[in-house]
């Protein structure tokens, strides 16, 4: 004995599957239209793009839990980004917490006015909301400092710290959890000496994006020295095709005694919003210069 298909419930499903392409399309030309603006770095993309899924989904479909359809959706977008938009590992570990934090919040929003008063129209109650989250970045006047300077400092009892920045860079590998993520190692170096204007060349390993058919693009860092002192030395970063993506560094700072080596890097943060990159940067650019005082002070 067959039962037949219930209408409704295939109704709902093709109502599901209209949401999530809607939703993915939408964010899709969300992205076009700030990557062309030059907006991709700005809270108007990390905030805005989640906040688009979450209105094309409250607007398209009436799901029992909206914030579960928005989950779903930004998976399928995040699954997606890499190899349609060229975007790397790095890029989506870093950003995929706060899409889905984002996604969460805006889907309990949606709900709880759903529960309340059961409009179709309740999620123009994060509006609002919105406005105020995606301002930052897209102009100077709603932008928060983006100068940040971070240091590590490690034991260098035993350890000739000058002799070693003096010479052509060895690096070792990675012991940090998150640098081992996904971000550029480096591989081999050039150039000595701590005198004024004394250069190194340092290469790391290839950016690898997800995008089809992507090729391998070549990273490499130029620092030159602008300041010497007993104790001192100080590289200033000349150019950089290795974390111009994720950063802007400035310079890496050496400071030493008999007894410890500080490394500080001055670096301009590039992303927004200032509340989740800030922090995330910061404790990145800490564990880079922690694996510079570690590889110097050994």
């Amino acid at each position: 004995m067959t039962t037949e298909p219930d209408p409704h419930h295939w109704r709902r499903a093709r109502r599901l599957l209209a949401a999530v392409l809607a939703a993915l399309f939408a964010a899709l030309l969300a992205y076009r239209v700030l990557h062309a603006g030059h907006l991709e770095q700005t809270a108007l993309f990390y905030v805005g793009i989640p906040a688009v899924i979450a209105i094309t989904v409250a607007l398209t479909a009436r799901p029992k839990s909206a914030t579960g359809l928005i989950m779903a959706v930004v998976t399928v977008g995040l699954a997606l980004s890499g190899p349609l938009l060229g975007e790397g590992v790095v890029c989506l570990v870093v950003a995929a917490p706060l899409f889905y934090l984002l996604a969460l919040v805006f889907g309990l929003l949606i709900d709880r006015a759903r529960r309340r008063d059961g409009r179709r129209g309740a999620h123009l109650l994060i509006v609002p909301l919105l406005l105020v989250m995606v301002a930052e970045g897209a102009t100077e006047a709603t932008s928060l400092p983006r100068d940040t300077t971070v240091s590590a400092v490690r034991a260098a009892a035993g350890a000739d710290v000058e002799r070693a920045l003096a010479g052509t860079p060895s690096f070792g590998p990675f012991r940090s959890v998150f640098l081992r993520a996904g971000f550029p190692v480096p591989v081999a170096a050039e150039g000595e000496g701590l005198q004024v204007g004394a250069v190194r060349r340092i290469t790391f390993t290839p950016r690898r994006s997800l995008g089809i058919g992507a090729r391998p693009e070549p990273r490499s860092m130029t620092l030159r020295v602008k300041q010497r002192a007993p104790g001192l030395a100080v590289f200033e970063v000349v150019t950089d095709t290795t974390l111009a993506r994720w950063l802007d560094l400035r310079e890496a700072r050496f400071a030493w005694t008999d007894a410890e080596l500080t490394v500080s890097l001055r670096y301009r943060r590039t992303f927004d919003p200032a509340w989740y990159f800030g922090p995330v940067q910061a404790y990145g650019a800490g564990q880079a210069a922690g694996y510079l005082a570690e590889t110097f002070a050994r």
